[in-house]
């Protein structure tokens, strides 16, 4: 029996139920703020992540889908969004004005990484980028907009947690420091510490091995060798959190797994399941835009796992919120072409209806009416025919009653 691919899944029933209702809660509350939807190529330009997101991450050495297509061109699945985004942005001139930009993306990314609970192979993201605005203020709106979104899907217990990782300029004092501290304690450090050490040490307090994390005690802190416009800067966001009254703790670990955050990093941390864990990240990446070709520009983004968000909200919440349709039960020949008629009437009125087109036994039906979860029957026989009627049956309490043809459309959308 042939399966999916390793990784890859199938989506369906009440999982993408809760992936849809994630998506409409996106486009509502990001249009709202006055951000446009984007949708990039899944194929992408090798070097448009290498360039990006680093030639010393995990995600360009180990986990990215690459081959050369059929005319030679080396082209990657795309790993994440945003790289893809700004090269769009740039190749069709979307940051030639002063203006802010605001853009938002759902969509697919691929990673050939370890399977684990909610993390897959294939997997989904919604992202929000903000191009154009450098101020701690930008930022501020897109956190309040991300906290928006997560709290109306019903998620209560919620912390940001923030680092500044500076700028390029400033950060080679805070690698000197790191390099020496890295030194007395080497023989603690896994491989890839050693190698990251080497190309990007931000990335060693990233490292997810328990180990190396115990033998970053005590290491020098980055916000300890800001330059004093990325301090200021920090400041100025606290300040704005505060006052805003989203919940927030600074984390001098908090690095993000990419090359191109400059200054603001976080992470938004949920105890909604119990033991506090990640749900999503971003930061600023003020040089990534003239990093790939384009303007200097700078820009502010974040995204989230769909699936992962999905797995939450089922446990937390249940069942996704949702509307089963009437279902319209014809009963003989005769009946069941007058109920394509009077489905037709009632979908070009904008009413969700189901009918029942497999013919047999009301109860049988009616059953299948429980199992779907619908609230109304609708039951059109010969004699409701004769009489210009449809029989309604109220799925919840068992109540019969009568409603003239003419009328239900009026009905359904009262109920």
């Amino acid at each position: 029996m042939a399966q999916s691919v390793k990784g890859m899944r199938d989506l369906f029933g009440a999982e993408l139920r809760w992936f849809q209702h994630i998506e409409d809660a996106a486009r509502r509350v990001f249009g709202r703020h006055g951000y446009g939807e984007i949708r990039t190529p899944i194929l992408e330009e090798l070097e448009v992540f290498k360039r990006s997101v680093g030639e010393s991450s995990d995600i360009v050495n180990k986990e990215m889908y690459e081959f050369t297509d059929k005319g030679g061109r080396q082209v990657v699945m795309r790993p994440e969004n945003t790289a893809g985004v700004v090269r769009a942005a740039i190749q069709h001139k979307l940051l030639a004005s002063s203006d802010p930009v605001l853009l938002y993306y759902i969509g697919p990314q691929f990673r050939y990484e370890r399977m684990q609970t909610g993390r897959y192979r294939q997997f989904w993201q919604i992202g929000a980028e903000s191009f154009g605005v450098a101020t701690p203020e930008s930022e501020a709106e897109s956190l309040l907009m991300l906290h928006g979104f997560l709290t109306e899907l019903g998620l209560k217990h919620l912390v940001f947690s923030i680092n500044s990782v500076g700028t390029p300029e400033s950060r080679p004092a805070f690698h000197a420091a790191f390099r020496a501290f890295f030194a007395d304690r080497a023989d603690r450090f896994c491989e890839d510490c050693h190698r990251r050490i080497q190309t990007n040490p931000l990335r060693v307090l990233d490292c997810k091995n328990e180990r190396c994390q115990a033998a970053l005690e005590g290491h020098p802190v980055i916000t300890d060798h800001l330059d004093e416009a990325s301090a200021k800067h920090h400041a100025r966001l606290k300040v704005l959190l505060t006052e805003l009254g989203i919940p927030f703790e600074e984390n001098p670990r908090l690095v993000r797994g990419l090359d191109y955050y400059t200054r603001t990093a976080f992470e938004v941390l949920s105890s909604d399941l119990g033991a506090q864990s990640a749900l999503l990240g971003g930061g600023r990446y003020d040089g990534l835009v003239k990093q790939l070709g384009g303007p200097e520009v700078p820009a502010f983004g974040w995204a989230i796992g769909l699936d992962r968000l999905a797995m939450v909200l089922q446990q937390v919440r249940g069942e996704a919120p949702r509307a089963a349709p009437a279902l319209l039960i014809p009963l003989g020949e005769r009946a069941a072409t007058e109920a394509l008629k009077l489905a037709r009437t009632l979908w070009e009125a904008g009413l969700p209806i189901q009918v029942e087109t497999r013919g047999g036994a009301l109860k049988k039906a009616l059953a299948t009416a429980n199992r779907l979860g619908t609230q109304t029957a609708l039951i059109l026989g010969d004699g409701e025919l004769e009489q210009g009627i449809v029989t309604i049956k109220h799925m919840a309490t068992g109540v019969q009653e009568t409603w003239p043809i003419a009328e239900i459309a009026s009905r359904l959308k009262a109920l």
